[in-house]
């Protein structure tokens, strides 16, 4: 496998788990359903407190959440109606499987991810490496329990 895919994808593996953290550590169960800003706001806060953030790093998580979500909107957009479970079945709709649209909708969905992928990386970069020790760690222990939610303990 040639060397910038696999850090596309270790790079989408990442993003994927640090995004994965931020929307476990939600009250907001909805997704990023709704209001998109409030979503954040309340996120940002609950992770927060459990991480003990100072206003800079606050702001940093909230660029983050923000190149999350224009990451997820890029993925959704990517390939047309916008809906990915539809563009999934639709593939399958007739009495063969449609590989091309197959192929055009990997390709699609991967140039989105390639696109978007450094800015999602920088922004997680920059705000995990704005943490102290003790933040990091937290952030650690939450990842190694597999991003399941902090209990209301810390």
């Amino acid at each position: 496998m040639k060397h910038w895919i696999k850090r596309t994808l270790f790079g989408f593996a990442g993003a994927a788990m640090v995004a994965g953290s931020i929307a476990g550590c939600s009250s907001y169960r909805h997704g990023w359903g709704g209001d998109s800003a409030e979503f954040r706001t309340k996120m940002v806060e609950r992770v927060g407190s459990k991480l003990e953030l100072d206003a800079s790093q606050k702001q940093k998580l909230t660029v983050l959440a923000e190149k999350l979500q224009a990451q997820r909107e890029a993925m959704r957009g990517a390939g047309g109606s916008g809906d990915p479970r539809s563009q999934f079945k639709a593939l399958f709709a007739g009495n063969k499987l449609d590989q091309a649209g197959a192929a055009r909708l990997i390709d699609e969905k991967t140039t989105a991810v390639r696109n978007g992928s450094p800015e999602v990386i920088a922004a997680a970069a920059d705000f995990f490496d704005s943490l102290n020790a003790a933040q990091q760690q937290k952030v650690r222990d939450f990842m190694e329990r597999g991003g399941r939610r902090w209990s209301h303990r810390g």
